[in-house]
């Protein structure tokens, strides 16, 4: 059986992010992990993301964190190109963990939706 090629946007301080990657690594997949924090994606990568995770920008945004507050983020007016450029801007924003596998994607809460695309 070839191993799944998996990508993990993770975050090391992260409970979630953590439980996530030990399932992939208990479930056998061949992981990639992104310290997203350190290695923010770019605005093509999350454009990708939400279309494989069939969201808009502000549902796979950290609504709670104080960055969301600060840059003002709940305003209806603001268009998905402009929130995507506030996760490229402020990565914390980016809900995780996020793991993208067999052209899938699927947000690690609880850690085990991440199973139904290996």
């Amino acid at each position: 059986m070839t191993k799944t090629k998996t990508t993990i946007l993770h975050n090391p301080r992260c409970s979630k992010s953590r439980e996530t990657l030990a399932l992939l690594e208990a479930n056998g997949a061949d992981i990639t992990v992104v310290e997203y924090l350190k290695q923010p994606p770019n605005e093509t990568e999350i454009s990708n993301i939400l279309t494989l995770l069939g969201l808009t920008a502000r549902q796979m945004m950290r609504t709670k964190e104080d960055e969301y507050k600060a840059q003002n983020l709940a305003n209806p007016a603001l268009t998905e190109a402009q929130l995507i450029s506030a996760m490229v801007a402020t990565p914390k924003l980016i809900e995780r963990p996020i793991v993208l596998a067999n052209n899938q994607a699927a947000i690690g809460r609880p850690p085990e939706n991440v199973l139904s695309i290996l």
